[in-house]
């Protein structure tokens, strides 16, 4: 059929024509077609060495863009792979499909090449899934799973392609016809989310009411509220009322960390003192300590604005929000319009939590001002947030990585705009860091982005700066390296027995690895630095140069401490 076209372009055909720009993913059989395919429709492919990276660059690319990131797989082991970045977006509640190849459907059942039950396995992490069984049904089988990722609570959606599929054709006309079908029936009739509403207005009242009259309100400000561009809407709110905010770990930026009415330096006080709470896109999960004693006040009345009417039944706050944060945030500005209130500087309230942040800012300014050499984790910490503060605005989007790391990063690190900030996320996932890193170069092309990784975080994906030479991304790799998790070898003289007493400890590294001859190897830039000098001039050079370069940071290997969930002494 010479005007004829197989299930790979027409799968190519239908994601360019519903949007998507970027792919990203691992090729193979039965997929290399596909992607070739879709580069020559002007989606552009960046092509991993691990489908774990990939996966996780595409959940990024949906919270950074909010568009759902794609990745691309082949059958069997690299659909398990892929579930990697699908967890994180469920998790995460980040806008993702993941396509996969899979073997022929008649030989299923009987041992094929790399044969899985890919929708089953799928099941867990994803909202809708779907395989498209001819090739007549690729088109709306795209177009569904593009939709129901951002539909409601964003997540991450499948879709499988079997081998026979991708391999059967159908005339050119009839895959216009499908494709315009498709757009007709799922984008014009199912996408509903800039069509969400809030349920009832009168809680938009209450909620003003409450922030109102409490005596120590506060704003709590999560990487939804991010997602959702609710930035300017928050900053009205928080400008008109006066009411201090406290973000996420990634809902830094929304509003500058530099703000007046910034409560992170405060964090113990706000949350434990608080009489009403308006959280914005965060869920009362550990992260916000499930909003419970004896972090938070017994007494404290939260109002939750969140997405999804499940996420308000499961944590039953006083009043609970279903809709879009921002148009939430607009409404309830318009609300409060009609009945003004503002606290004042000399508010008990501001004033406490103002004195508080300021108090706890000095002491720590008071330790970053030492120059520690060997390093410890706060003078390469120090140099690193004045270095990404000097580039100035657009500013960097930082990946944060590690233990130890990401902890201080977390509190020394400046956040001065919205969706600058990628970490470990609600399900504090190790390995995201080179992922993110190619992720956030792809989706904001005018920023540098710079990562700041524990050596355990970087070896997850360190393969990956081969990717970022490949294509020249803007990526500046800063590895702390402490010889291991939390700090090479920790034992006791107790714990050092039995027959392998001699092996290196179970979190001990090769001290002092050569982690920037890594990127060395590929035709990238590395430097080995040790002092604040020599750290100073790397990073100068390589943001100045904005090409892929990876910074070893030596640091002392009893620096650390063994971390997990955040802790928070201010």
């Amino acid at each position: 059929m010479a005007n004829s076209i197989d299930g790979n372009v027409l799968a190519a055909k239908s994601l360019a024509k519903f949007g998507v720009q970027h792919m990203f993913g691992v090729v193979g059989i039965p997929v290399t077609s596909l992607a070739t395919r879709s580069v020559s429709l002007g989606i552009r492919f960046i092509a991993f060495h691990n489908e774990q990276s990939a996966g996780y660059a595409a959940s990024a690319y949906g919270y950074l863009t909010g568009r759902p990131g794609v990745l691309l797989t082949v059958s069997g082991p690299g659909c398990v792979h892929g579930l990697a970045g699908l967890s994180n977006s469920a998790a995460n509640t980040w806008p993702m499909v993941m396509i996969s190849g899979s073997c022929d459907q008649s030989d299923a059942g009987r041992g094929d090449f790399q044969e899985l039950d890919q929708i089953q396995a799928v099941k867990p992490f994803s909202k809708f899934s779907v395989k498209a069984t001819k090739i007549t049904e690729i088109p709306n089988c795209v177009a569904q799973v593009l939709n129901w990722a951002l539909l409601g609570r964003p997540g991450g959606c499948y879709l499988d392609l079997p081998t026979d599929v991708l391999h059967q054709k159908v005339s050119l006309s009839e895959a216009e016809n499908l494709i315009t079908e498709a757009a007709e029936k799922v984008f014009n009739n199912g996408n509903q989310l800039n069509q969400i509403r809030i349920r009832d207005n009168g809680l938009v009242s209450e909620a003003a009411s409450l922030l109102k009259n409490a005596a120590k309100p506060l704003i709590v400000i999560g990487k939804g509220a991010a997602y959702a561009r609710a930035e300017a809407a928050l900053k009205k709110l928080v400008e008109t009322t006066g009411i201090p905010f406290l973000p996420t770990p990634m809902g830094k930026g929304v509003l500058p960390d530099t703000h007046d009415l910034a409560a992170t330096a405060a964090r113990s006080l706000a949350i434990g003192s608080c009489d009403v709470a308006l959280v914005v896109g965060a869920r009362l999960n550990w992260l916000l300590h499930f909003g419970e004693p004896p972090k938070w006040s017994k007494d404290v009345k939260f109002i939750l604005v969140d997405i999804s009417e499940e996420e308000i039944e499961l944590r039953k706050p006083h009043l609970g929000l279903v809709g879009y944060a921002k148009t939430i945030v607009e409404t309830l500005n318009k609300e409060i319009k009609d009945d003004p209130f503002c606290l004042a500087r000399n508010h008990p309230w501001v004033e406490a939590i103002w004195k508080k942040s300021k108090d706890n800012v000095a002491k720590m300014e008071a330790q970053l001002a030492k120059d520690v050499v060997p390093f410890n984790f706060l003078t390469p910490m120090r140099i690193i947030r004045d270095a990404i503060l000097g580039v100035g605005s657009p500013a960097p989007v930082v990946v944060s990585e590690g233990a130890n790391t990401m902890d201080v990063g977390r509190a020394v690190l400046v956040q001065t705009e919205p969706r600058t900030r990628l970490d470990a996320g609600t399900w504090g996932t190790m390995g995201v860091g080179l992922g993110y890193c190619i992720a956030a170069a792809v989706a904001c092309p005018d920023r540098l982005v710079v990562a700041v990784e524990g050596d355990s975080g970087f070896g997850f994906s360190a393969i990956e700066v081969e990717t970022l030479v490949r294509y020249q991304l803007p990526v500046v790799v800063i590895v702390f390296n402490n010889g291991g998790v939390y700090g090479g070898d920790r034992r006791t003289s107790e714990e050092m027995n039995g027959p392998y007493k001699d092996d290196p400890a179970p979190t001990s590294f090769v001290p002092k690895a050569g982690y920037h001859a890594l990127i060395e190897a590929f035709g990238g830039k590395g430097y080995l630095v040790g002092t604040p000098d020599e750290l100073k001039y790397a990073l100068s050079e390589s943001f100045s140069a904005r090409k892929p370069a990876v910074i070893n940071v030596i640091v002392d290997p009893y620096a650390g401490s063994e971390s997990g969930r955040l802790q928070h002494k201010n």
